[in-house]
C-alpha cells in the first residue's frame, strides 16, 4: 500500500490508478497530434484512450554523466503505455529518438518474478522501456526490454549483453561502467560490459529454494521503497549484497483468476504478526572473492532499511530498523571485516513510528545531511563526527512545515537543495540554502505551481516538474539557482495538444479548510460544474485516508476528475488526520486506531458539503481504492445514511491479511494487540451497512489479496446485507487499460444512477 512519489507524481484519481511534480519554445518536444475523436465532450472513453490528454509527460528524466544529454522516457502517441527513450543534445539543441522500444521488442512474456517486481514498483501496466542507465562515458545506455539487457550506443549501435538469457532482474552498471551486475536464478551475476567474457555468479549456489541473493525481499519492495538487494562500491571493486531466506515466511496460495482459467502461486507472504524473511548482508569482491558477512547484530528479526557506501568506499553505512519500527540505527561498517558500530540512533516520537526516507546524503568530508522528524516535522540536519568520535547535530531547516525530499548537495559550493512545504502545504516548492547560513532559504520555483524535482550528482543542475490546475505536468532544465535553461517538455495546452479542445470547458479547483472535531484544520478541494441558481448537484467524493498519502494539492487534477464534473457531479476530496505532510502529530492520529479519526474527518467533509446550498444532500457518494476502499466500508458502517452510496475498490477488510512492515507500523503486533486489529478491521460491523455498496476487486491482486473481498462478500451474504460487485479476472491491484478503465468507471456511474445518486448524464 506504499504510495510511490516520483518526478511526475499525480493524485490517484488523476491517473485512475490505486495507491495502498532565455530558452525558445522550439526547444520542447513536439506534442503529438490530437486523436480524431477529440471534441468538446470529455467522455470516459477519451479519458483513457491514446494519446494521453495530459500530453507528452516524460518519465525517468536523467542527465548523462557528462551533462550533455537529457534523456526521458516518452509514451507513444498511439500507445500511451509504451515508452521509448528520447534524448536532448544540449550542445546542438535538438531532440532525437535514441531507442525505439518497438524495434527492439522480442515480444517475450515477462517472467512471474519480473511481473511481480513491476507490480511493486507500480509500473505493471507499462510496456517497452521502463528503466535505463547511462554508461560512465556517456556514450551508451543500458536498457532492459522484454527481459533482455541491451546496450544502446549514441552512434545507433545495439548490442545484447553477452551471457544474458532473458529474465535478468535489477541490472546495474558499476560506477566506472566496466561491469554490469544482475540477478538471475536467485543469484547475483557480474560480467564485463564489453562482452569479453561471460558473466559469473559471485554468490554461492544454495540448496534451499527459499534463499535469494542480490534481491530485495517482498516487504522491502512493497513497503520500504527499496527495490535493490545489492550496492556497488564507488570504485566498482566490490559490492554489498543482501541474502535473504524465506523459509520461515508463511506460504499463501494466491489464485490469479483469469478469463480462461486460474493459475495458483504458492507465494511467500509475511502477514502481520508472522515471521519475516531472515536477512543478512555481505561484502563480496566483483570477482566473487573475499566474501565477508556484515555484523547486523544479535537480533535477527530486524529490517535492512538502507545501505550506502561512503564516497571514499572505506565505510559501508547500513540503516537497521527494529521490528516495531520505533528505532532506526545507522551502522558504520568496516567492509574488510564486517565489524559494525552504531553511529547514531533515530527514535520515533511517543505514539508514532519511524518513516523511512531516501532524503539523506553522505558527504566527502565524512559528514551527513539527514532528514529527521525528531522535532515534530520532517527537517534537515547536519551530522558531524569529531576527532574524539562523538557526533554532533545541527538543525538546518525549521518551522511548522515539512521537507519532503533532499535533491542534491553541491559540496564545493556548500549548497543544499530540497523540496518543502514552507510556503504552501498544497503546492511544494524547491528551495536551497548555504550550509554556512541555513536560515536564509532561497525559493527556486514558482508559487503558482505544484513542484517536484530531481538533481544531478554534483548538485548543480535541476530537472523541475511542475503542474497547475489547467496545466498538465511541464518539465524543464534549470541551473542551481533555479533559472530555466531549457524546456524538457513545455506541454503547453494549445494548438494540437490533446487537451486543447477541452480547455474552454475546464473547471478550476477551489480550496479551503474546515475544522476536525478537535479543531485541526483539514484541507479540502472542490471542482463544480457551472452552477445554475437554485439547482442542487450530486457529489462524487474521492478519498484515500491512509498514511503516506496526500490527495488535496494545487497541481494538475487530471482529466478523470474533469470528466466526472462534465457528467454533472461536484468532485470533492478532503485530507483527514493520518495523511501526509502535516507533521508527526497529524499523521500519528491513526496510530493503533485505523478507521477512526480519518473516518470522522470524512464525515466532517460530508457535513460541510450538505451545508452548501448548491449541494443535493441526498446524492452524496464516496469512492476509494486500496486503503480508500477500506475507508469506504468503514464510513458506511460508522455513519449509515450520511453517504447515499459507496464504492470500495480493492479494499483491505482484515488487517491480519496484510503484510508485516506496513500493518505493524500502525497497528502493532496482532499477537500482542488483538483488540487493536479487531477494532480496525472492516468486517465486525458489516451489519450496519444500510446504504448501497459497490465492491470492485482484481481477481489476481497480489497486494491486497482477493481474500479480503471474499471475506467481505461472505460476511455480507451471511448477514443478508445487499450489495453489488464487479470483479476483474486477471487484473491485479491495478485495474487499468483503455477499455477496462472505461468499463470500471461506467460501472461506477451506472451503479450511482440505479440508486438515485447519479447525475442522469
Amino acid at each position: 500500500m506504499r504510495l510511490l512519489t516520483s518526478l511526475l507524481a499525480a493524485s490517484a484519481i488523476a491517473v485512475a490508478a490505486p495507491v495502498l511534480a532565455a530558452e525558445t519554445k522550439d526547444s520542447a518536444v513536439t506534442a503529438p497530434k490530437a486523436a480524431p475523436m477529440d471534441s468538446g465532450a470529455l467522455t470516459l472513453e477519451r479519458v483513457f484512450a491514446s494519446p494521453s490528454l495530459a500530453g507528452p509527460v516524460p518519465r525517468a528524466v536523467r542527465l548523462s554523466p557528462d551533462g550533455r544529454y537529457v534523456t526521458v522516457l516518452r509514451g507513444r502517441p498511439d500507445d500511451r503505455e509504451r515508452y521509448d527513450l528520447w534524448g536532448f543534445d544540449r550542445k546542438v539543441g535538438q531532440w532525437r529518438l535514441l531507442v525505439d522500444s518497438q524495434k527492439l521488442s522480442s515480444g517475450r512474456e515477462l517472467s512471474e518474478a519480473e511481473k511481480m517486481q513491476r507490480e511493486r514498483q507500480r509500473i505493471g501496466d507499462l510496456k517497452g522501456i521502463v528503466s535505463y542507465e547511462w554508461t560512465a562515458d556517456s556514450q551508451a545506455v543500458l536498457v532492459p526490454i522484454d527481459g533482455d539487457l541491451i546496450l544502446a550506443g549514441l552512434d545507433g549501435s545495439v548490442r545484447k549483453i553477452a551471457g544474458t538469457k532473458g529474465g535478468e532482474l535489477d541490472p546495474s552498471l558499476s560506477p566506472k561502467g566496466a561491469r554490469v551486475a544482475f540477478v538471475r536464478d536467485q543469484r547475483l551475476f557480474v560480467g564485463p560490459v564489453d562482452g569479453t567474457s561471460e558473466p559469473l555468479a559471485i554468490t554461492p549456489a544454495e540448496a534451499a529454494s527459499t534463499v535469494h541473493w542480490g534481491e530485495a525481499e517482498f516487504v522491502a519492495q512493497e513497503e520500504m521503497n527499496r527495490f535493490r538487494g545489492y550496492w556497488w562500491a564507488p570504485d566498482g571493486s566490490r559490492l554489498a549484497v543482501e541474502r535473504f531466506d524465506e523459509a520461515k515466511v508463511g506460504t499463501v496460495t494466491r489464485a490469479a483468476i483469469g478469463a480462461e482459467g486460474t493459475k495458483t502461486f504458492e507465494q511467500r507472504y509475511p502477514v502481520a504478526g508472522s515471521a519475516n524473511a531472515e536477512v543478512s548482508l555481505w561484502v563480496i569482491g566483483a570477482d566473487g572473492q573475499g566474501r565477508v558477512q556484515v555484523d547486523l547484530g544479535a537480533d535477527k528479526d530486524i529490517y535492512l532499511a538502507r545501505a550506502d557506501w561512503a564516497p571514499d568506499g572505506k565505510t559501508l553505512y547500513v540503516q537497521r530498523e527494529n521490528r516495531a519500527q520505533s528505532r532506526l540505527e545507522m551502522l558504520a561498517v568496516d567492509p574488510a571485516t564486517g565489524k559494525s558500530t552504531v553511529l547514531f540512533t533515530e527514535m520515533a516520537a511517543q505514539g508514532s513510528w519511524i518513516n523511512l526516507s531516501d532524503a539523506y546524503r553522505f558527504l566527502a568530508d565524512g559528514s551527513l545531511i539527514w532528514l529527521s522528524e525528531r522535532g515534530g516535522f520532517a527537517h534537515l540536519y547536519h551530522y558531524r563526527t569529531g576527532e574524539d568520535g562523538a557526533g554532533t547535530w545541527a538543525q538546518l531547516t525549521k518551522g511548522p512545515w515539512v521537507v519532503t525530499d533532499l535533491l542534491g548537495v553541491d559540496q564545493k559550493a556548500g549548497r543544499v537543495t530540497f523540496i518543502g512545504t514552507r510556503d504552501d502545504v498544497l503546492a511544494p516548492q524547491v528551495y536551497a540554502f548555504d550550509l554556512k547560513n541555513p536560515e536564509k532559504l532561497d525559493r527556486l520555483t514558482d508559487l503558482a505551481f505544484h513542484n517536484s524535482a530531481a538533481m544531478d550528482r554534483k548538485g548543480q543542475t535541476l530537472v523541475v516538474t511542475r503542474s497547475g490546475d489547467a496545466q498538465p505536468p511541464q518539465s524543464y532544465l534549470a541551473d542551481a539557482a533555479g533559472k530555466r535553461i531549457a524546456w524538457i517538455e513545455e506541454n503547453r495546452v494549445e494548438g494540437t495538444h490533446p487537451y486543447a479542445p477541452y480547455l474552454a470547458s475546464h473547471r478550476n479547483a477551489q480550496f479551503g479548510t474546515i475544522p476536525a472535531d478537535d479543531g485541526t484544520p483539514l484541507h479540502w478541494m472542490m471542482i463544480t460544474p457551472p452552477l445554475e441558481p437554485g439547482k442542487r448537484y450530486p457529489v462524487f467524493s474521492y478519498h484515500y485516508g491512509g498514511p503516506h498519502a496526500q490527495v488535496v494539492g494545487k497541481g494538475w487534477q487530471g482529466v478523470l476528475a474533469q470528466a466526472i464534473v462534465d457528467k454533472g457531479f461536484i468532485y470533492f476530496a478532503i485530507d483527514g488526520r493520518g495523511s501526509d505532510n502535516r507533521g508527526v502529530a497529524f499523521e500519528s492520529a491513526i496510530n493503533r486506531v485505523m478507521g477512526s479519526v480519518e473516518v470522522e474527518d470524512q464525515l466532517a467533509g460530508a457535513r460541510y458539503l450538505k451545508s452548501l446550498a448548491f449541494v443535493d444532500p441526498a446524492r452524496l457518494s464516496t469512492f476509494g481504492w486500496s486503503y480508500g476502499g477500506y475507508m469506504t466500508i468503514k464510513m458506511l458502517e460508522a455513519h449509515p445514511g450520511t453517504w447515499a452510496a459507496g464504492i470500495a475498490v480493492a479494499p483491505v477488510t482484515r488487517w491480519q491479511l496484510y503484510d508485516t512492515h506496513y500493518t505493524e507500523r500502525y497497528l502493532g503486533d496482532p499477537n500482542k494487540e488483538p483488540k487493536v486489529y479487531e477494532t480496525s478491521n472492516a468486517l465486525a460491523a458489516t451489519g450496519r451497512i444500510a446504504d448501497p455498496l459497490l465492491l470492485v476487486h482484481g481477481m489476481a491482486d497480489d497486494n491486497v489479496v482477493f481474500e479480503n473481498s471474499t471475506a467481505l462478500i461472505a460476511k455480507l451474504q451471511a448477514e443478508a446485507v445487499p450489495f453489488e460487485m464487479m470483479l476483474y479476472p486477471g487484473y491485479t491491484h491495478r485495474i487499468s487499460g483503455p477499455k477496462v478503465s472505461k468499463h470500471l468507471y461506467e460501472t461506477v456511474f451506472r451503479f450511482l444512477d440505479r440508486n438515485g445518486v447519479g447525475s442522469g448524464q
